[in-house]
């Protein structure tokens, strides 16, 4: 069973048509959106600030979502992938976003619409990732704009892929 439980007073809110692996973590002021998916050993943490999730979102595996005290909240937008093992971290993320794999996004960063952070990059405090972009690197810059064909083959196809993959455990 994952662990879901309220921390100071406040409980996740999990629409039913989301999916939360047995081993998934969703603790205090989460709100998930529709079609949601968490994945085994993702940890969502919202003890210390809220989580507001949008719909059509995957929490891939050993994903962890978190904020700062009092400070950073974490937003996330629509139609938005979070790679295996990405760390997101009081920050805003908007629609039609792709974090890759074992990516950081940290406080106060912003990723607008439609782009991706590379797998492996780290975007640091306060970076404001431009729409239409491909950021990457230690720490993290713009390598490219992104082309009409990887956000629809790459962004697009992830996330419905994932609500797809998310059905498969239903029962």
């Amino acid at each position: 069973m994952p662990i879901i439980q309220p921390v100071r007073g406040k409980a996740p809110q999990i629409p039913e048509d989301c999916f939360v692996a047995d081993n998934a973590t969703i603790v205090g002021d989460v709100c998930l959106g529709k079609e949601c998916s968490i994945w085994f050993n993702a940890v969502l943490r919202g003890d210390v600030h809220y989580l507001k999730i949008g719909n059509k979102v995957n929490i891939q595996d050993g994903a962890v979502i978190h904020a700062t005290y009092k400070k950073s909240p974490t937003t996330i937008g629509d139609n938005v992938s979070i790679g295996h093992n990405a760390i997101v971290h009081g920050c805003t993320i908007h629609d039609n976003v792709l974090i890759g794999m074992g990516s950081i996004v940290m406080d106060d960063c912003v990723v607008e619409s439609n782009s991706i952070i590379a797998a492996g990059a780290v975007v640091t405090k306060n970076t404001r990732v431009e729409s239409g972009s491909i950021y990457a690197g230690v720490p993290a810059k713009k390598v490219k704009d992104i082309s009409k064909e990887l956000l629809v083959d790459e962004i697009e196809r992830i996330a419905t892929n994932y609500v797809t993959y998310s059905s498969w455990f239903k029962d």
